[in-house]
C-alpha cells in the first residue's frame, strides 16, 4: 500500500510498526517521505498515494476523493505555527506590503496566518514566498524574508537563528475559540476499507507509546540532523490523545476552522458530515 507522510519525528515515530511489520493484519508499507507541501498536492492528483498526510487546510480541496481517518494525525493544545521575525516587538501592522515565508499555500499554518493576519495586519502582505519549512528560519535570519511562518520542531530552536516571536498562531486560535488547533490529518482513497485502516493506523499509535524506545533509531534516521532532544520534544508535542482518536472536541475544532476559513473565502465551503467514516 503507497502511502506518504513526513520525516517529521512525529510522523515516524506514529507509523514505526506499521512500517516495519509489527501490525498484525497490516498490508506492507511502500513509503514516500515528503514536506507536507508536496503532499498537498499529491493529494490532488489522480495518482497521489493511497494513504497520506496532508495539512487540514488542504481537506476542503480532496474530500470528494479522499475520507478523513480519525487517527494518525495532529491535533493539540499549545503546538501552533509561529509567525517570525529578525528584531523583536515588532507591530504586525508593520507587515503590511512585506516579504512572508510560508511551509505551504494550503498548509494550515497559512491557513490561521490569513485569518489573523485579517485583524491584525492592515492592507495584506506584500508577496507570499512558499518554501521547505526547514529553509524559512535561515532566510528570515539573512533577511531574504521580513517574516516566516515555521512549524514542527522550530518551536523550539527559532532562538539559535537570532529570531524573534511576533505571534503564536496557536495561542491566537485556542484564544479565540477554546478548540485545540487542527494541524496535519492522515487522509485514505474512499474505495479503501478504512474501518481497517483506522484500526491499523490506531494499532501503531498504540504501539509507538506502549513501546517507546522502539522506534528512536528509525525516528533519528529521518529527523533531519535534530538532536534526540529536540525530537522527543516534537513527538511530545505533537502526539497525543487527539492522535489516537479525534473525538468530538477534535471534529468540533477541525468543523470550526475550516467553517471559518470557508466564511472568509478561503477554502471551499464542506459538509461537515463529509469529514465522518460512515
Amino acid at each position: 500500500m503507497k502511502i506518504a507522510f513526513s520525516p517529521c519525528p512525529n510522523d515516524t515515530f506514529v507509523f514505526h510498526a506499521w512500517a516495519h511489520g509489527l501490525i498484525p493484519g497490516a498490508p506492507e508499507l511502500d513509503i514516500m517521505y515528503a514536506d507536507i507541501d508536496i503532499t498537498n498536492t499529491l493529494a490532488a492528483r489522480v495518482e497521489g498515494p493511497e494513504v497520506m498526510k496532508i495539512s487540514y487546510a488542504a481537506l476542503p480541496y480532496v474530500l470528494k476523493d479522499y475520507a478523513l481517518i480519525p487517527c494518525g494525525g495532529a491535533l493539540g493544545r499549545g503546538c501552533g505555527p509561529l509567525g517570525l521575525t529578525l528584531g523583536g516587538g515588532q507591530d504586525p501592522s508593520a507587515l503590511a506590503g512585506k516579504r512572508v515565508a510560508v511551509p505551504s499555500e494550503r498548509s494550515t499554518a497559512y491557513l490561521l496566518f490569513r485569518l489573523w493576519a485579517a485583524r491584525h495586519v492592515p492592507g495584506g502582505f506584500g508577496e507570499i514566498v512558499v518554501m521547505p519549512f526547514h529553509e524559512i528560519m535561515p532566510a528570515a535570519r539573512d533577511g531574504r524574508i521580513d517574516a516566516g511562518l515555521v512549524i514542527h520542531e522550530a518551536r523550539f530552536t527559532y532562538q539559535n537563528y537570532g529570531l524573534s516571536l511576533m505571534q503564536d498562531l496557536g495561542s491566537w486560535w485556542e484564544s479565540d475559540t477554546n478548540l485545540p488547533i487542527p494541524l496535519g490529518a492522515i487522509i485514505a482513497r474512499r474505495h479503501m476499507d478504512l474501518e481497517a485502516l483506522t484500526r491499523w493506523t490506531r494499532a501503531s499509535v498504540e504501539y509507538a507509546w506502549a513501546h517507546p524506545d522502539a522506534s528512536t533509531d528509525y525516528v533519528m534516521r529521518h529527523a533531519q540532523e535534530l538532536s534526540p532532544e529536540v525530537a522527543k520534544a516534537h513527538i511530545d508535542l505533537y502526539v497525543n490523545e487527539f492522535t489516537r482518536n479525534l473525538g468530538e472536541e477534535g471534529f468540533a475544532a477541525i468543523t470550526a476552522l475550516l467553517g471559518r476559513a470557508a466564511d472568509e473565502g478561503l477554502v471551499p465551503k464542506i459538509d461537515p458530515a463529509a469529514l465522518r467514516i460512515e
